[in-house]
């Protein structure tokens, strides 16, 4: 990659990734508060949404764990891979993540194209994002498969360049030197942080956090079941305690 590319790519893209993904969050929550929504399609079919999800979603935890942990704290992921062992588990682990996510992101797909009325509610920014997603996805199973011990070589390499971005003093040098399948993935990852506010991931900035500190609600029934049954009347009282 020449330098032109490398400074566009590698330096300005980033900060323009998350100048979108900051301002046009908050502006879509200003704006188009409603709009903040999985848009779930599980009521038009949930046996195979359940299964695609349950992979894409432990699979992105641990990889994108993985990620977030070498970027913390390289020195601690290097010293670990000192051990072979100890390097083989954590790249088998990794692998294992990359695959699941595969396998769900392969599920969403199918189930847009085959199942007709999940297929008539996928709009475009679904096709781009999945697109987007399985791209990273393919690319990060072929780093994995074709330039083993990627745990180390982030720690010692990527995580330094993305500390470089975030201390406002980038140095993509020896980023702009990896091979172009690690550099296509560096930049799908800026893509995916550009068209984040524009899609349903959205959701994931107001996650119900709350949701943990509610008080327990029990429903008790109080009616004569008989008296339903022929009335379609019901008596309930909603009940709180800490």
């Amino acid at each position: 990659m020449n330098d032109h590319l490398a400074f566009a790519f590698l330096v300005v893209l980033p900060y323009v990734a998350v100048a979108t993904l900051v301002g046009a969050s908050f502006w879509r929550y200003r704006r188009l508060p409603f709009s903040y929504s999985a848009l779930s399609t599980q009521f038009l079919e949930n046996h195979h949404q359940f299964w695609a999800s349950l992979a894409f979603h432990w699979g992105v935890l641990l990889v994108l764990g993985g990620h977030l942990v070498a970027f913390l704290v390289p020195g601690q992921i290097l010293a670990w891979n000192a051990d072979p062992y100890r390097l083989a588990i954590l790249e088998i682990t990794a692998l294992v993540g990359g695959l699941l996510a595969l396998a769900g992101i392969a599920g969403y797909i199918a189930r847009r194209i085959f199942h007709p009325r999940v297929r008539v509610v996928t709009s475009r920014m679904d096709v781009i994002l999945l697109a987007l997603l399985a791209g990273q996805i393919l690319t990060g199973i072929a780093i994995a498969l074709w330039y083993p011990w990627g745990s180390s070589w982030y720690a010692a390499v990527m995580a330094p360049y993305l500390w470089s971005l975030v201390t406002l003093s980038p140095d993509a040098g020896a980023v702009a030197a990896m091979p172009d399948l690690v550099l296509a993935h560096v930049l799908g990852a800026w893509l995916l942080l550009i068209i984040f506010p524009f899609t349903r991931l959205v959701h994931l900035l107001v996650a119900p956090f709350s949701y943990a500190f509610w008080k327990q609600q029990h429903q008790r029934w109080y009616a004569d079941r008989r008296l339903v049954r022929t009335s379609g009347r019901a008596t309930t009282r909603t009940q709180a305690r800490s």
